[in-house]
């Protein structure tokens, strides 16, 4: 069966077991006014117990009021209550949505004054609310100070390590744990294939499947990592051999990105044929749109875009976000624009997303006033950090100086929003490009004084300044920071190059190709690829 023929099947679809879905809404009513009166019962309680106050702490939790969580606790600490580890663990997790790291350092004094903070359940909770604030440091010495470590335990500083970009020492840690002879449950395992799916290790992956078969671990649960860890490394094969030997098990999850991972990796036969068996749903959809803009397929895309309209999904925000960002990374800006457009309720995505949409296509001064209308047409929805790094990018892109200068200081002036690394970094860009070589160093040391740790996004948005200025000293001692933090980049060697090059040191230049040849680093060529009616246009760099 061809491509086109499971496509047309899976828009052939029929609606089914209405009733079904009518039953599961009065249900859901069923529970909220229940859920209601539980909470009402909690407010009538003139002298509540602390395991009753607990209760009502996880409730909220559970259901994401984290002001109420707060509001709860505040008063229980007020009251005097005697407040245990159970009564912590919620908080923590309340404190780990709450801006910055304020109300957790609270609670964590708190119970280090009341002696909660021996427990492992309570420790563990502190050490993913340090981590999810990007305090890595204090989560590691919050899992050092733990005495009686379980599998939950060591899973959180594996989640911890690989949440901060280190997979290394998250697959490090799996390795104690093996030594130690630490019981892996499935969660373990699911974290060490998505360190895995990272580094690209793909024997290391290929052992962790071992284990599960081993094990005897289920299958249905571990299916999605490994479906994930086989599509990101280009080896759908082993993928759909991990689907096919759980016997026709439609799990929608896993089902879901199955269809993600053969679009992602060119298999539309088989992603149709998947999708044909199930029940339509916008996350399947969604994901396969997902895996079109990323291989910059608007063939397929186009197709799925249908599938979308057929099944009345066009009303999802969020899928809509995904369809305006296939149509805008395969260059049709005008029909991402029009699709914007037609969305009734415009999320701060949608807004952030036509924005980077015009500025990768150089329409600089469009994106700008598409962030005006936002500001006064927005309906109550208001620029987040990334709203505010794609308004930087635009500006960059099309050399609005002071554009780009208003848009960072209304961050803080306005909107009160921090700046972090990667605003530094694209506002020097904007600085360097525009030859305010200077101003880009001067930006660079306040911000060193405000306590912001440089990256290498800063470092290469600097040595980037300082070759289109050719400013050989201050570059080189940006190159040398650079490669102190990435030793192993090849484009870190590039950019140094260029810098020389400009400079016309070409010694250096060969003296950089010579420890780059060494080192056996080499440039990948840039390449530019859209799918288009099956006919596929590339152009090599």
């Amino acid at each position: 069966m061809s491509v086109s023929q499971h496509c047309i099947r899976y828009l052939s679809y029929q609606t089914r077991n209405l009733g079904a879905i009518a039953s599961i809404e009065v249900l859901l009513i069923k529970l909220q006014k229940r859920y209601a009166h539980i909470h009402h019962s909690f407010e009538e309680l003139p002298l509540r117990d602390i395991y009753s106050l607990n209760s009502q702490l996880a409730w909220y939790v559970r259901n994401g009021d984290i002001q109420a969580t707060w509001t709860l606790f505040c008063h229980m600490h007020f009251s005097c209550c005697d407040l245990d580890a159970y009564t912590f663990t919620p908080v923590l997790s309340a404190c780990s949505a709450l801006p910055g790291t304020k109300h957790g350092k609270q609670v964590h004094g708190l119970m280090i004054k009341t002696g909660a903070d021996a427990g492992t359940v309570a420790k563990t909770a502190l050490m993913n609310m340090y981590s999810k604030h990007g305090c890595l440091d204090d989560s590691v010495r919050a899992f050092e100070a733990i005495d009686l470590k379980d599998v939950v335990t060591w899973n959180a500083l594996i989640s911890s390590f690989s949440r901060h970009g280190l997979d290394k020492k998250a697959l490090d840690v799996f390795a104690t744990m093996r030594r130690e002879r630490v019981l892996l449950s499935e969660f373990t395992l699911c974290s060490v294939l998505k360190a895995c799916s990272s580094l690209k290790a793909f024997e290391q992956g290929k052992q962790i499947h071992g284990l599960v078969v081993a094990f005897g671990l289920d299958l249905v649960i571990l299916s999605t990592a490994l479906i994930d860890f086989y599509s990101e490394l280009k080896c759908i094969g082993e993928a759909l051999k991990v689907f096919s030997s759980l016997n026709n098990v439609m799990d929608t999850v896993m089902c879901n990105s199955l269809i993600g991972g053969c679009i992602k990796n060119r298999k539309y036969k088989e992603a149709f044929s998947i999708m044909s068996k199930m029940s339509p749903n916008v996350v399947s959809v969604t994901s396969a749109l997902a895996a079109c803009s990323e291989n910059s397929d608007l063939w397929i895309g186009k197709q799925i875009h249908c599938v979308a309209l057929r099944f009345g999904f066009s009303d999802d925000t969020q899928l809509c976000n995904v369809i305006l960002d296939m149509y805008a990374k395969c260059g049709k800006i005008l029909n991402a624009r029009s699709l914007f457009d037609g969305i009734s309720h415009k999320s701060v995505v949608s807004w952030t997303s036509m924005i980077d949409a015009y500025g990768n296509h150089g329409h600089g001064l469009e994106a700008l006033e598409l962030f005006k209308l936002m500001e006064v047409k927005g309906n109550g929805v208001l620029p987040n950090s990334v709203t505010f790094l794609a308004v930087l990018s635009a500006c960059g892109h099309s050399g609005l100086v002071e554009e780009g200068r208003k848009c960072f200081n209304l961050m803080r002036e306005k909107y009160s929003l921090d700046l972090h690394q990667e605003h530094y970094a694209c506002f020097i860009d904007v600085l360097g490009r525009a030859g305010l070589i200077d101003e880009a160093w001067c930006l660079f040391d306040g911000m060193i004084k405000n306590g912001t740790r440089p990256t290498a996004a800063i470092w290469i948005a600097l040595l980037n300044a300082c070759s289109l200025n050719q400013d050989i000293a201050r570059g080189e001692f940006a190159a040398e920071q650079l490669l102190e933090l990435e030793p192993d980049k090849p484009g870190n060697y590039v950019l140094l190059s260029n810098l020389y090059a400009t400079a016309g040191r070409w010694d250096a230049v060969d003296n950089l190709r010579d420890i780059m040849r060494k080192k056996g680093l080499t440039k990948e060529a840039g390449r530019s690829r859209v799918t288009n009616e099956r006919h596929i246009a590339r152009a090599v760099l």
